[in-house]
């Protein structure tokens, strides 16, 4: 185990480099001229030449990138050339919101998900099965932007029961904090409880056909038993590694559910960095994300161990 650790972790710094050379290099595909852009409508040429120079674009790409990495190794991931923040403030400030966000919709999702998958697997063919595949379905299908009018116009609208959008820090006011993230927790929670229904229930359906699943109800063990000791455990390992990577996708950003409620995360910060030509922006947000998903596939292998000991790393 500890072998494939440290393995794990030699593997990390190669594939961020590689990812941020990957994120630097696609950066300068995109269109427009961040001095041009921060010169104003005048653009005066020897502004535009300042700019050039102060931010290094009369610089070959190579260092310009070599730039970068400098500063991100000393924790500077440059400024925002719309409002002349570091980035590294703009993603501490936007992280709590999508953090919480994140956590709200994964708690939904287990909530949804696993008892949905189990039940499905246990109940095969009846109609319980039934139902929860049509749940499942459902949840897949429907567009998270849909899902979220849909809400809105319900909860906000017609009942007035939820705030239609807007963020309230929860040391401002932990009630109107939940009830303004109930909504587009369970949009996203929606979504990634589907998944991972339908995920439970393969695992469960091939975990319940083992021999010592068998073995296990042959000696009269209890049939809850047999279902959430032995059963469960050992189908929790894919529901693991999906977990992590839903988990990485929600901490990225959900970009349109945060757009639809007016969440101010990650979401928001990329698509307004994009749309502005904010290119530290963009790069800072998308290096987090990266390091962060790399990160959490590496909590998800030693979470194998914790779930089921008997698996080994050699």
């Amino acid at each position: 185990m500890l072998t494939f650790l440290v393995r794990r972790i030699a593997t990390i710094f190669p594939t961020l480099v590689f990812v941020s050379m990957l994120i630097f290099g696609l950066q300068q595909l995109l269109p427009g001229d961040p001095a041009m852009i921060l010169a104003g409508e005048e653009r005066d040429p020897s502004v535009i030449a300042h700019l050039r120079e102060t931010l290094h674009l009369d610089k070959p790409l190579p260092v310009r990138y070599l730039y970068w990495v400098r500063g991100v190794l000393h924790g500077d991931l440059g400024e925002s050339l719309r409002t002349q923040q570091p980035v590294l403030q703009l993603i501490l400030e936007k992280l709590p919101v999508t953090v919480e966000l994140g956590a709200f919709a994964i708690v939904i999702a287990l909530a949804i998900g696993i008892p949905a998958g189990i039940l499905s697997a246990v109940k095969r063919g009846t109609a319980w099965d039934y139902g929860a595949n049509i749940v499942a379905l459902w949840g897949l299908s429907t567009p998270n932007f849909w899902l979220g009018i849909m809400l809105i116009l319900l909860f906000s609208v017609t009942l007035g029961w939820l705030p239609a959008s807007g963020y309230v820090s929860p040391f401002e006011d932990w009630r109107e904090n939940v009830a303004s993230m109930i909504m587009p927790a369970f949009v996203l929670g929606n979504a990634i409880a589907a998944v991972l229904m339908r995920h439970t229930r393969s695992a469960m359906l091939q975990v319940l056909s083992s021999d010592y699943v068998r073995t296990a109800r042959a000696k009269g063990v209890p049939e809850r038993t047999v279902v959430l000791k032995h059963a469960l455990r050992n189908g929790l390992i894919p529901i693991i590694t999906l977990g992590a990577l839903e988990l990485g996708t929600l901490l990225s950003g959900a970009v349109l559910t945060e757009q639809v409620f007016t969440i101010p995360g990650f979401g928001k910060l990329i698509v307004d960095a994009v749309f502005n030509r904010d290119y530290a922006v963009v790069q800072g947000v998308v290096m987090f994300t990266a390091t962060a998903y790399i990160v959490l596939n590496l909590v998800a292998d030693i979470a194998y161990a914790v779930v089921n000991p008997r698996i080994r790393y050699q």
